[in-house]
């Protein structure tokens, strides 16, 4: 989190790194990684009216995952509801993919002053940071703002003879390692909701038995293979499939019920607080004045503002949660130490 002074807004009030080679390091490994793809676009940028300070004229949004991604789906809703707007006319979206974010994010240190490029971030990449062990974080950038939030829902095969978040429970604290589950990527926010739901039982999460998927096509597919018996996913990617009766939903993460879904009852409702929630927000570079991270942040503001917004969050069962400042430093810290000790307590 890059915050310059008033009186010099050069300078980086940051202490020196404890480990500076590892840091240095890690940096050029990432930077040699990744500035193929970001070399791509910006090869096509139009950097004349960024160089004169008009930075919704050019604009590069960093997705630090694959094409078709949950980071890669935010950054171009983001981009569409800008160019609708002309609030970044020219804006483009690259894919750095690998570990949490955490290769995109490496890349991105190295973009010192680029106030032109932001990049997607969020829950995924609290966790990839901690889980890589990697040599860069959130202090290595300009903190811009949290945007919006989608909510895990615990599903289970149609036929399935558990119907409540209690019955799960019940039977699960009998066999803690009785039950195989499925979601996301270790130490995802899937594994995470689960581990969080463990805790709140009273069952050791070091002890779940857990199968990693790509996403939730894929863990829907081992429900209904009875590979598995129960899968943590994003609602917005298991929605069709809970509409068409092909899983069943035994509660969602959430502090209200989902619209559209009013039958789904959150876990907080069945005595369970599971309170984990996928964020995603925006980075700027490391070094950017105080002018240029204000202008993003409004050029942000006006795009959550838009009405090409408000449909992007209906489509993806998104909620707004709109955070910038010093209070989305402090969620980052609170966040990154809640996400820390579920990890260790998956003993990852």
């Amino acid at each position: 989190m890059t915050n310059q002074s008033a009186s010099d807004p050069g300078a980086d009030p940051r202490p020196e790194p404890a480990h500076p080679n590892r840091r240095m390091f890690g940096r050029i490994a990432y930077g040699v990684i990744a500035v193929a793809a970001i070399g791509t676009a910006t090869t096509y940028s139009v950097k004349a009216a960024s160089a004169k300070g008009d930075l919704s004229s050019n604009l590069t949004l960093i997705a630090p995952a694959g094409a078709g991604g949950g980071w890669d789906g935010f950054a171009r809703e983001t981009q569409q509801a800008m160019r609708v707007n002309n609030l970044a006319n020219n804006s483009q979206v690259v894919n750095i993919p690998g570990a949490g974010g955490t290769i995109g994010l490496g890349k991105f240190s190295t973009m010192g002053g680029q106030a032109d490029t932001i990049l997607a971030t969020g829950t995924a990449m609290v966790g990839g940071i901690a889980l890589n062990k990697s040599p860069v974080g959130f202090d290595d950038t300009t903190l811009l703002a949290r945007v919006a939030e989608d909510y895990d829902v615990l599903i289970a095969a149609a036929d399935s003879p558990y119907n409540t978040v209690d019955d799960v429970v019940s039977k699960w604290k009998k066999d803690p390692e009785g039950f195989v589950w499925t979601g996301g990527s270790a130490g995802s926010v899937d594994h995470l909701t689960i581990a969080q739901l463990a805790l709140l039982a009273g069952i050791p999460a070091s002890g779940i038995t857990y199968i990693p998927k790509s996403g939730g096509g894929e863990a829907i597919q081992t429900l209904l293979s009875g590979t598995t018996d129960f899968a943590s996913c994003g609602f917005n990617e298991v929605s069709d499939q809970i509409e068409a009766g092909r899983v069943k939903a035994l509660g969602v993460a959430a502090p209200k019920r989902i619209a559209g879904f009013d039958d789904v009852p959150t876990m907080t409702e069945q005595g369970y607080k599971v309170t984990l929630t996928n964020w995603r927000g925006f980075l700027g570079a490391p070094g950017i004045n105080e002018d240029q991270t204000g202008q993003l942040v409004d050029i942000l503001k006006q795009t959550r503002d838009s009405a090409e917004w408000a449909d992007a969050l209906d489509r993806n069962k998104w909620t707004d949660v709109w955070l910038t400042g010093d209070e989305f430093a402090e969620f980052i810290k609170e966040d990154t130490s809640r996400i820390e000790k579920l990890l260790k307590e998956l003993g990852l």
